[in-house]
């Protein structure tokens, strides 16, 4: 078959893969497959598959369309997941292992179930779950639609009442519930956490559950007041584990053997997002001798790889080997995300899969025979694989390929990795894809270019199938991204760089990766354009404000006053914590950090992409790009997205505007440097 350029309508063919969990003894694998729906232009399909481990045929095991978070029984004979099949409300669902009709375990009200866990014993599972404020229920839209009433006033006590992607809760927390297998019953055990965003694990007898939770009035600002807490079901009695220090606590598990809880940490005062490495950390079940296990090397549980076709899950991810003696982490270096593990008592880290690729940790079967992982790479998304657990390299073996028959329609660029060196002579990594053969583009010619920054900025590009930067390279660019100071990575002084300081030692890497481009022997130095998405659009803004380098530009979902960003993001930026000053009367530090300062000097043509309901950056962060370019009378052109969308439009947003997006971006770019 003949190879084709990729088209923007080939994104919603490919199908995202996650949430691989393994049965009990290993033979089987179910998995998360999301699609673009059929029926409605704008929504996706999430169906669950399973895989056998020997090689046999992936097949669908529901099919809903809105079904997600398998987890098998402790027996192996049946799962439990996630599903609002029935009125759009989040249920609980048990389905023989065999297969069949699925039945319907709980009767929540409407709300949201973000964990689920089986119990060691079988007969209860925990969720995590937050109901809908009684105003905001589909029955009370209904209620007011007959009516004629307007919608509600939210009425605020507490600044935590919003996050991006999961839109205004208001007051209502998430709180830990057991349910009942037999009877669907369910009954809330702890709800005592101040922003409901605990982590939660069961003993090995099911008789307790352990809690990294937050119960301060101040949660927001005061992430050190983590606590590691046992809870006893059957008395109800909390007990703080007090001999562990104060520091930022997630992702906590109990080991199987029950003598040892490990959690996601650090000591000090920063969130789980910070620039200093997050570290794995293990107390003993009284909580005595807590320690960082990963402090001797400088890797953090916190480096996530940014792509554009997988399920982004912005948070560390442990697994206890079955016989605990060993935790398995995932850790992102250099661009690639792999699976390593280090002894339950400390030691060396031992890395187990290599290679250019991005592994994604799933679940381990309780005999401990398979892990089962995604697995993807620059030409290739995300498929499920299984490990078999070894010494030292996992013998990784890959038992999908659902995009395969999309990707062996086209012709896909590789990625070449090199090394830069900044103005003082730090070592940035650099990756280009040059455009394919069935371009018609000749490789010996010289191409427009599109440099693209990551967001974040404590994250990373890296190896992983990114759809857009494909589509560029097959419209004939080249294309060429990064992981500047700041990223996570490369270690911590190379990410806190530029703690309190962007523009600084961010901008002489992107400055050097721009020379690095100019002199390239396939880029046309004179058509070079800069894009980026939220820390990205920062950048973006400040190259714009700073360098005439670039023919056009795209700023999307952007930072451009860190002065009136403060206050209307939705995670609270406490003064002089990560930023020098605060917003009433020490302005400076942030005003000097910001691009809008510098907008005098801005003459480069400007796409802004913004949606309306972006709670990260508000969209009056692009509000004030528009006006101040119209003002300075260079050609602006400005895409709203609407209030349905949020902050992660570009990676899972509505089908048809994600589509739309890269439309408006492939035009810009052939206005402005095409």
């Amino acid at each position: 078959m003949r190879k084709r350029p990729v088209e923007v309508s080939d994104l919603k063919r490919l199908r995202v893969l996650s949430d691989p969990q393994p049965s009990p003894d290993g033979s089987r694998i179910v998995f998360c497959v999301k699609d673009a729906s059929k029926k409605k232009a704008s929504a996706y399909d999430t169906n669950l598959w399973t895989v056998g481990t020997d090689g046999s045929q992936p097949q669908p095991f529901t099919n809903s369309g809105k079904d997600r978070q398998p987890r098998w029984s402790r027996d192996g004979s049946r799962m439990a997941f996630i599903s609002s099949r029935e009125d759009d409300i989040a249920q609980v669902y048990l389905i023989p292992a065999s297969g069949g009709e699925a039945r319907r375990l709980t009767d929540l009200p409407e709300g949201t179930i973000s964990s689920l866990v089986w119990s060691p014993t079988g007969g209860t599972i925990a969720i995590s779950f937050r109901p809908t404020d009684p105003q905001w229920t589909q029955a009370a839209k209904k209620e007011r639609e007959k009516n004629g009433e307007s919608l509600p006033a939210r009425v605020l006590d507490d600044w935590w009442y919003r996050l991006d992607g999961d839109g205004y809760f208001n007051a209502q927390r998430f709180a830990l519930y057991l349910i009942d297998v037999t009877t669907g019953e369910h009954r809330c055990v702890y709800d005592k956490d101040t922003l409901g965003g605990f982590s939660f694990d069961f003993s090995p007898d099911g008789k307790e559950i352990v809690l990294a939770t937050n119960r301060d009035r101040k949660a927001m600002i005061r992430a050190w007041k983590d606590e590691i807490v046992r809870l006893n079901l059957s008395t109800g009695k909390l007990r703080p584990l007090k001999q562990v220090p104060e520091g930022t606590k997630s992702c906590v598990k109990w080991s199987p053997d029950g003598k040892t809880i490990a959690w996601a940490g650090r000591e000090g005062k920063d969130s789980a997002y910070g620039t200093d490495n997050l570290e794995l950390w293990t107390c003993n079940a009284d909580g005595s001798n807590a320690k960082p296990l990963t402090a001797n090397e400088d890797y953090c549980l916190m480096a996530i790889t940014s792509t554009d076709t997988a399920e982004m899950v912005f948070g560390p991810n442990l697994k206890w080997a079955h016989d605990s003696r060993r935790i398995y982490m995932q850790i992102g270096w250099h661009g690639e995300s792999h699976i390593a593990s280090i002894p339950r008592g400390g030691g060396k880290i031992a890395f187990h899969t290599s290679g250019a690729k991005l592994h994604q940790l799933g679940g381990i079967s309780r005999d401990g025979s398979t892990i089962g992982l995604t697995v993807g790479h620059a030409t290739a998304p995300d498929e499920v694989a299984c490990a078999r657990p070894a010494a030292k390299s996992f013998d990784v073996k890959p038992l999908t390929n659902l995009n395969g028959p999309v990707l062996k329609e086209l012709d896909l660029a590789p990625i070449k990795s090199q090394w830069i060196r900044s103005a003082d002579g730090t070592r940035v990594q650099v990756w280009s894809l040059l455009p394919p053969e069935s371009t018609g583009k000749s490789r010996r010619k010289k191409h427009p270019a599109v440099l693209e920054i990551h967001g974040g900025p404590h994250a990373q590009y890296g190896v992983g199938f990114f759809f857009e930067f494909q589509l560029l390279a097959a419209q004939g660019y080249a294309v060429f991204y990064s992981n500047p100071r700041g990223s996570k990575g490369y270690g911590r002084d190379f990410c806190s760089a530029i703690r309190g300081a962007w523009g600084g030692k961010d901008w002489e890497d992107i400055q050097a990766v721009t020379r690095f481009m100019q002199q390239h022997d396939h880029v046309d130095r004179k058509r070079m354009g800069v894009m980026g998405g939220s820390y990205g659009g920062y950048m973006t803004n400040w190259a714009i404000s700073h360098c005439h380098d670039f023919a056009g530009a795209i700023t999307d979902r952007c930072v451009s006053n860190l002065h009136s960003m403060f206050g209307t993001s939705d995670f609270t930026d406490e003064p002089d914590r990560y930023w020098e000053g605060n917003s009433w009367n020490r302005t400076e530090a942030r005003w000097n950090q910001s691009p809008l300062k510098y907008f005098g000097n801005a003459k480069t043509p400007t796409l802004i992409i913004h949606s309306e309901g972006d709670l990260r950056c508000n969209i009056e962060q692009a509000e004030q790009v528009f006006t101040a370019l119209k003002l300075r009378n260079v050609p602006t052109r400005f895409v709203r997205y609407p209030a349905t969308t949020s902050h992660g439009l570009s990676r899972g947003g509505p089908m048809d505007l994600r589509m739309h997006r890269l439309e408006q971006i492939l035009d810009w770019w052939e206005r402005w440097i095409g």
